[in-house]
């Protein structure tokens, strides 16, 4: 049952050698030798509400687990707005998530990146962006263009392999939990869900 449970949860073997593809030409900007585990990505999707209006856009979706998983959880592939840097997984992308606005660009200039795209309040932004190959300040900065993005509660979903939060606690600014360590993914990893404080 363990080994039954591994297997399934591992990514698509065509997947994992694209991301270890990308990981070698570029490092720091896919930040990852292989894509989020199924369950990973299931407990990412877990935070944001279907139910909430707006978009709900996704950083660095990469070959596409966690949008799969957040049209499972019940999202609308029409709700999605993927941006993503590498140009050969905004193919893939376009590919597998017909629906989905698929935008090429950095994640990292968020607003300048979404532009129109961002007219509407989104619903939550779910992050796979490898947070650590940045500074501090570019992390502070990316999370508060994601506020600015989105409905006062709503939540910024982020994952790392690490054992501190990739963008430290703040109590007076926002709010941030973990997930338990999620072991079966390879290597194992935690969410964290920031939301803005209330004034």
């Amino acid at each position: 049952m363990v080994e039954l449970r591994r297997r399934e949860d591992k990514p698509p073997l065509e997947d994992e050698a694209r991301f270890l593809k990308s990981w070698v030409e570029r490092p720091f900007v896919t930040g990852a030798v292989s894509p989020s585990g199924r369950l990973l990505a299931r407990t990412m999707a877990s935070y944001v509400d279907p139910a909430f209006d707006g978009p709900v856009i996704e950083l660095g979706p990469g070959t596409g687990p966690v949008t799969d998983a957040l049209i499972r959880r019940g999202v609308a592939p029409e709700r999605l707005v993927l941006v993503e840097f590498n140009p050969d997984f905004c193919k893939l992308l376009r590919r597998r998530f017909p629906a989905a606005t698929i935008v090429e660009g950095d994640a990292y200039r968020l607003a300048d990146t979404l532009g129109d795209i961002a007219s509407q309040p989104a619903a939550a932004v779910v992050s796979s962006l490898p947070l650590f190959t940045k500074p501090l300040h570019v992390r502070v900065a990316l999370l508060n263009d994601a506020f600015s993005l989105m409905h006062p509660s709503a939540p910024f979903v982020q994952f790392t392999y690490a054992v501190v939060p990739p963008i430290p606690k703040d109590a007076t600014h926002y709010t941030a939990t973990a997930s338990n360590r999620v072991w079966w993914n390879l290597p194992p990893a935690r969410v964290w869900v920031y939301r803005a404080r209330q004034a």
